[in-house]
């Protein structure tokens, strides 16, 4: 008699490869951060043609710009970002029961918060200056704060989805929102002339690179 075929269980996810993708993360993200710090010229050259294109088009159209501030300044906003985290630090908690978890969740955001916070003031870097500016915003450029947290927020909303078991049709919307949240805000960012794009890039970076060192800590500490 055949034996009837059975369903192999799902493969655990692999650890060397979560670091591996962390390493990536963190040389990628150092390179750019020397790059920046040390004002390599072709990078500066980049930055100040992308910025100069799109200042033109932004002062050029005003209907635009001002869609681009409304969701900068309240959809994706990181204070935005902060309290869907901590909606689900509480969804965690109280409706999960998993309070390990929720305390990790939100030990992430704040050291990620923390980490954007420091590297803004050891890397110093001036924001792009225009006559007829469309928008304002403080503290120094490199990185962009909006664009990081906006990556690290929904990465790590991201992989608890897929912690949970969440079912693939939430999963793709999610993704779907992410994408768009992580890349809209990017945009918006240099559209409105308040960051240069290797502030946007390496915001970026350094929000996935926060996620993966998330993770592989959940992995290895959970009791």
């Amino acid at each position: 008699m055949q034996t009837p075929p059975v369903d192999s269980p799902p493969r655990p996810p692999q650890p060397r490869t979560a670091l591996h993708v962390t390493w990536v993360l963190t040389l990628c993200s150092a390179l750019l951060l020397v790059l920046v710090a040390a004002e390599w010229r072709p990078l500066i050259g980049l930055d100040e043609d992308v910025s100069s294109t799109t200042h033109r088009w932004a002062v050029d159209e005003p209907g635009i710009t001002h869609a681009m501030r409304i969701l900068t300044d309240w959809v994706w906003d990181t204070w935005t970002m902060r309290l869907l985290c901590a909606v689900a630090v509480v969804w965690l908690w109280w409706r999960k029961g998993d309070r390990w978890t929720a305390v990790w969740l939100a030990a992430a955001c704040v050291l990620g918060s923390l980490l954007q916070q420091g590297l803004k003031a050891a890397v110093g870097r001036a924001r792009p200056v225009w006559p007829d500016p469309v928008d304002s915003a403080h503290y120094a450029a490199f990185p962009s704060g909006h664009s990081m947290t906006a990556a690290f927020v929904c990465g790590l909303l991201l992989w608890l989805l897929h912690h949970y078991g969440a079912t693939r049709g939430p999963r793709r919307t999610a993704l779907a929102a992410a994408l768009v949240s992580v890349a809209g805000v990017g945009v918006t960012r240099v559209w409105l002339g308040v960051h240069w794009t290797t502030d946007v890039v390496g915001g970026w970076l350094l929000g996935a690179l926060v996620v993966a060192l998330a993770v592989l800590a959940h992995r290895r500490l959970r009791p």
